[in-house]
């Protein structure tokens, strides 16, 4: 809703709440977009027989008078309008006996969410009201590693516009990869098998970029039960018993590559490292054996700070360092999919004043650092805000959370407007204007660039400077006396240009 079309809807809503019938002879109607006007006239037809069972006589012909000129008025369209139309007709005369019967017709600048028809003592204006109430559009995120859900503000009104799940792995307990708690472990200080391994004890592993024997901090150690698992066995009669998931090392053109245990086939090579000898280093050794078990099994694994281990002399892959690196690229892939779907839905939003984003912990702050969210849509981020859901009900949260926020933003829109008014007063005064001739004269002119109006000046001489703005195309602005700077503005006159060139 453009500024001019605010305050002719203010206006109206002034006028109308001003009369209040004698009796219950007022009528207000409602159609949203989308009704069948035909419908909706037959309905009016249909009261009007209702209203012949009115005792009074006065009473009674005066609503079926009013009835019947919102029929004729409602035959002047084909089709309800785009947003939505409301109808106000009764008598409004303060003398008994003295009919006067007016009637109001508007197409509503914003959507209309409600269908309704009422015979009463005054108007009923409480849509009207409300479309006053919020006339920004706003985009909302709410979101964790789990779903996001995307919607916008128009108003009062909510509408979920996207749902997104991740598919990402919840916090919980590492391990879900582990060894047999009999793998013997090479430490500093000797062999040990997996289950005597205590967190602190450095245990041999591998630097993967220089191919050296280093040892390396255990930093947990958990255990899990499995219900099927598998046994390795290489050609140096070793052999060693994970759980399927577990992820290990084969050699590939002679470097290490990830694989889970589940993946290997008989004929691959993993790595093990040879400590003595002419072969001393890192070496391949074949698979020459797999056999799978399935019954439950008492298993254990470690993290290191190295992500990596050998266990029985073969190297293995620290699961946990593993897993939150999936876990962590899941996230991000995730929030680009959330990134994409903004650009979406809010790139071709014109009306589109801001975005609000809200979450549970810290995982909406690291969608921002992260999530790749276009330059554009970036600046128009207000406010990020502490929601517990992630659903439409957190869509709603959000928007509650976001209230002081919202009204700041129009309050800055303000201050903007006026911060450059008096400055350009200031330092330039031939190029604005003040007094409320002068305003009028360069209006005529065509010298307004911007015209800046106190939202509760006088009616008609809003009315008449909006006239003369919109000849010329100028922008408008309406500010309130909420501010120092609104109140400075509307002790100085109320009424204000900042002009293209200077006049005589």
């Amino acid at each position: 809703m453009e500024e001019q079309d605010k305050a002719k809807l203010q206006e109206l809503i002034e006028e109308l709440g001003k009369y209040r019938g004698r009796h219950t002879e007022l009528i207000t109607v409602y159609a949203p977009q989308g009704s069948n006007i035909n419908q909706i006239a037959n309905q009016i037809a249909s009261e009007q027989s209702t209203a012949m069972n009115i005792k009074s006589k006065a009473t009674r012909t005066n609503v079926i008078d009013a009835l019947e000129r919102i029929i004729r008025h409602l035959k002047l369209y084909k089709n309800i309008p785009q947003n939505g139309m409301a109808i106000f007709c009764g008598n409004i005369s303060e003398r008994e006996g003295q009919p006067d019967l007016k009637i109001w017709a508007i197409e509503t600048p914003q959507p209309l969410r409600v269908k309704f028809y009422r015979c009463d003592q005054v108007f009923v204006l409480e849509p009207l009201k409300d479309m006053l109430q919020s006339i920004d559009v706003y985009g909302l995120i709410v979101l964790d590693r789990r779903e996001a859900t995307i919607g916008v503000l128009d108003g009062k009104s909510i509408t979920k516009l996207k749902h997104l799940t991740s598919g990402v792995p919840g916090k919980f307990k590492s391990g879900g990869q582990c060894l047999d708690p009999r793998s013997v472990i090479k430490t500093k200080k000797g062999l040990k098998s997996l289950k005597e391994i205590e967190i602190g004890d450095e245990v041999k592993a591998l630097d993967l970029k220089l191919g050296n024997e280093i040892f390396t901090k255990a930093t947990d150690k958990w255990v899990k039960k499995k219900l099927a698992y598998r046994e390795i066995f290489v050609s140096d009669c070793w052999s060693v018993i994970c759980s399927l998931d577990h992820t290990l090392f084969k050699e590939e053109n002679g470097d290490p590559v990830e694989i889970s245990a589940k993946d290997l086939k008989v004929g691959e090579s993993l790595i093990t490292f040879y400590d003595n000898g002419p072969t001393r280093g890192v070496q391949p050794v074949e698979i020459i054996k797999i056999e799978d078990f399935k019954k439950e099994i008492e298993l254990i694994d470690i993290e290191t700070s190295s992500h990596n281990f050998f266990a029985n002399g073969i190297l293995v892959h620290n699961s946990a360092a593993r897993f939150d690196r999936l876990t962590e690229e899941m996230a991000k892939e995730f929030y680009r999919r959330i990134s994409e779907s903004m650009r979406d839905a809010f790139t071709e939003m014109p009306k589109l004043k801001g975005i609000l984003v809200g979450g549970p912990g810290p995982t909406k702050e690291q969608f921002l650092k992260e999530g790749q969210i276009a330059v554009d849509l970036r600046r128009k981020i207000l406010a990020v805000k502490d929601v517990g859901y992630t659903d439409e009900q957190g869509l709603g949260y959000l928007v509650e959370a976001s209230q002081e926020d919202i009204a700041a933003e129009a309050i800055i829109k303000e201050k903007e407007i006026l911060k450059k008014f008096f400055e350009t007063l200031g330092r330039n005064p031939t190029k604005a204007a003040y007094l409320l001739e002068d305003v009028k004269k360069a209006l005529e002119n065509g010298a307004v660039q911007e015209l800046i109006l106190y939202n509760k000046l006088d009616k008609q001489i809003t009315k008449e400077l909006e006239e003369k703005a919109k000849s010329t195309a100028a922008n408008i602005f309406y500010v309130s006396d909420e501010t120092n700077e609104g109140l400075q503005f509307k002790n100085l006159s109320g009424v204000g240009a900042i002009l293209r060139f200077a006049i005589q």
